[in-house]
């Protein structure tokens, strides 16, 4: 299969195949992405002296940013102009330092390069959303919801979430070890064995992504201590996405509750996941929801809602 090349790719108008258009594209990009990312960062940002001199073009000079990175002159035209050369991470990381990206314009620099981009990380400017995302869990009501932090720690969670999974301050707030030791959410859940090797699976996946993470170690570490049936199934090896997963609970006032849970990214907060119970249409579980969340169902929860 063959493609137009665009006419600014080689201004000859022929044919080149898929791979060649594509690679002289990501070269284009990686052209005009760098220039207008240098055009923006002046001599005093970057800790060079103004100079005095006015100059042609805004922003630093391509030998500044060279020296700055700590790599050659050439080397640096050359990767500014979309040049087939070798990279590694360590130097584009400097490139990335100098011309001070955002972690999002790093990871694009990375792909633009040809490289594998590096886990996100949560910018400065977005650590401060936890309003918002409360605010977000609380108008999903009367379903349950709940956030969790890569380690499957659980950050919040509303009131839903406490009258029908039983989250409350007594345990764990992991989900993982709560998933395999809680007593109260074990004993309403009647797809407990049919989930839990997806559970596991969707963990693996986790930390197989982030394998010198020590904070996957500290969970691993302490499921495996805590339950025979975890370990048995984190031996079969198996790995999953996080994804959907159908529910079956038996609550102790309403009875049989169908729910779907979808587990969703924040792109500006990739250390969480917020995880949304959607009721299906069996058993007339939203009315049993809405029911539960009401003042007459609080009344008679048989368990305190955490608040």
């Amino acid at each position: 299969m063959v493609v137009p090349t665009p006419p600014d790719t080689t201004g000859e108008g022929r044919y080149v195949p898929v791979a060649e258009a594509l690679k002289n594209h990501r070269r284009n990009e990686l052209r005009e992405f760098l220039r207008s990312r240098r055009a923006r960062v002046s001599p005093e940002e970057a800790g060079l002296p103004a100079g005095g001199g006015r100059r042609r073009t805004p922003g630093l000079r391509r030998e500044e940013v060279a020296v700055l990175a700590g790599v050659g002159a050439s080397w640096y035209q050359w990767l500014e102009q979309g040049r087939d050369i070798s990279v590694s991470p360590q130097v584009l990381d400097a490139v990335a330092r100098v011309l001070r990206l955002s972690d999002a314009e790093r990871r694009h620099l990375y792909g633009l390069a040809g490289l594998n981009p590096p886990a996100p990380e949560v910018a400065p400017g977005k650590r401060d959303m936890c309003d918002g995302l409360r605010r977000l869990i609380d108008t999903w009501m009367p379903y349950p919801a709940h956030i969790m932090d890569r380690y499957y720690n659980c950050v919040m969670y509303n009131d839903a979430a406490a009258l029908v999974l039983g989250m409350r301050p007594g345990i764990t707030q992991n989900c993982l070890v709560d998933f395999f030791t809680d007593p109260l959410y074990r004993s309403r859940s009647r797809s407990w064995e049919k989930n839990a090797r997806t559970v596991v699976a969707q963990f693996r996946a986790a930390c197989a992504a982030r394998p010198d993470d020590e904070g996957y170690r500290a969970v691993l570490a302490e499921v495996t201590g805590a339950s025979p049936e975890f370990v048995g199934m984190w031996a079969e090896q198996n790995i999953e996405d996080q994804g959907q997963i159908r529910k079956e609970l038996e609550h102790p006032l309403v009875g049989l509750l169908v729910v779907e849970s979808t587990v969703l990214k924040v792109p500006a907060r990739p250390d969480l996941s917020i995880v949304l119970h959607t009721p299906l249409e069996e058993a007339d579980t939203a009315g049993k929801l809405e029911w539960l969340a009401s003042p007459e169902g609080r009344r008679g929860t048989m368990y305190p809602v955490a608040g």
